[in-house]
């Protein structure tokens, strides 16, 4: 049979990105009895970056109950939090000693992620070996993501396959299960992907209150018409996405058509 591993941050309340990119994907899942499910509240990934202690257990706790609200169900998946099974970090430490410096350096979020911080942690450059740990430790060999974290499951691939090389055979080879969900990028800035860590205005939190939601659409940069070379700008386009990705087909259909015809202005 096999088995899927997945993880998630408890960086604050899930948002739209979250749900549409990774959750609604884990729920869905559940449907397929052909696979095993476990999935992880990653709380030791959370502390690459500044935060409180007693706030991350919160935030732990938190979104384990959000979890279970968008519908994953403990008699289908494993759901847990990641610092209570010790062995993810000891087996982190063993994968240490089987993967280059140099292969950690081409990872290409620990480029990006670095440069917004004023202090890099030795565990943000190492988080990929974490991560490997993390899903080969229940012998997982799909892994559901998104384009942006591919490399880093190649990463884990590699570590498995010297591990078996000098030691014998012992972890699957990981596959990743490509998503089709929509990429929803930030309100403010439809140049990059929606995330909590951009701050206000650039996320929608799914326990806003609905007035709260609604101005923040109403407030989503879009722009002042069709472009000249007739492409949708990105900002429309990350509204039109959002829209079709919920399921509203009619709205979809009748405001692209209003776009394509040119009535639809702002």
């Amino acid at each position: 049979m096999n088995r899927v591993f997945s993880g998630i941050q408890p960086t604050g309340t899930l948002h739209l990105g979250n749900y549409l990119g990774a959750v609604a994907n884990w729920v869905a899942l559940q449907e397929n009895t052909s696979i095993d499910r476990i999935y992880c509240v990653v709380d030791y990934h959370a502390i690459t970056a500044d935060y409180d202690p007693k706030d991350l257990m919160k935030r732990s706790v938190n979104l384990a109950r959000d979890l279970l609200a968008c519908g994953l169900d403990p008699e289908k998946s494993a759901l847990f939090v990641q610092s209570q099974i010790p062995e993810h970090t000891e087996l982190a430490w063993i994968f240490q000693a089987c993967t280059s410096y140099g292969e950690l350096q081409r990872m290409t979020q620990f480029k990006s992620k670095g440069d917004t911080q004023s202090f890099v942690s030795a565990g943000l450059f190492t988080y990929p070996v974490l991560q490997a740990a993390d899903i080969l430790l229940y012998d997982a060999n799909m892994v559901p993501v998104g384009e942006d974290q591919v490399q880093h499951l190649e990463l884990t691939r590699g570590i498995a396959r010297r591990f078996n090389t000098l030691y014998g055979e012992c972890f699957p080879d990981v596959k990743p299960l490509l998503t089709e969900a929509p990429r929803i990028m930030s309100l403010k800035n439809p140049e990059q992907k929606m995330s909590k860590s951009s701050g206000e205005g650039h996320f929608l939190a799914l326990d806003a209150p609905e007035n709260e939601t609604a101005k923040m659409i109403k407030r989503a940069v879009t722009d002042t018409g069709p472009a000249e070379d007739g492409e949708m700008s990105p900002g429309v386009a990350n509204l039109f996405t959002i829209l079709k990705a919920l399921g509203a087909t009619e709205a979809h259909t009748s405001l692209m058509a209003d776009y394509e015809g040119g009535s639809l202005r702002y």
